[in-house]
């Protein structure tokens, strides 16, 4: 038996046939959907890189069943465009505030939702903010920089 669901993702309607509507809604972006952001990073919700926006709040997808959505997501892909890259996007560009970046779809989702609710975010609170999520790169200290540009613009 399957379940129809639909989600308002990255501004567009998406319909879904969901065999288990507990289903991770990172699974369901990835599986289903066949998206690339988010990330599989631990599947515990511990390291970030499957960080979406739901209604604006940061959400470890990787714990978030399907059936506990109840409004809009947005991803990485809906945070900015080629053509109009959000202004985190930017200035990780302008920072190189990536080695591999695997984990930049949790560092680029977080700053957004905190930058968000807190556009002059003080150094404290964006150590705060971002402290949960993980970078095996060490590129931590120029994502940093990257959050304080926009916060300080």
């Amino acid at each position: 038996m399957t379940n129809a669901v639909s989600l308002t993702i990255d501004g567009a309607v998406r319909h879904l046939e969901l065999s288990d509507p507990d289903m991770p809604l990172l699974y369901a972006l990835r599986d289903e959907l066949g998206m690339s952001n988010p990330r599989f990073g631990c599947g515990l919700g511990q390291c970030g890189a499957c960080t979406v926006h739901v209604d604006g709040e940061a959400v470890r997808s990787c714990q978030l069943p399907v059936s506990a959505v109840s409004g809009a997501v947005t991803t990485l892909a809906g945070l900015g465009t080629e053509a109009q890259p959000h202004p985190l996007q930017t200035a990780f560009i302008a920072e190189q505030a990536a080695f591999c970046g695997y984990c930049l779809n949790g560092w680029l989702m977080t700053a957004a939702a905190l930058l968000k609710a807190r556009p002059r975010a003080t150094e404290a609170e964006i150590r705060e903010g971002l402290s949960g999520l993980k970078c095996r790169c060490g590129a931590h200290m120029a994502m940093l920089r990257a959050v304080r540009r926009v916060a300080q613009a």
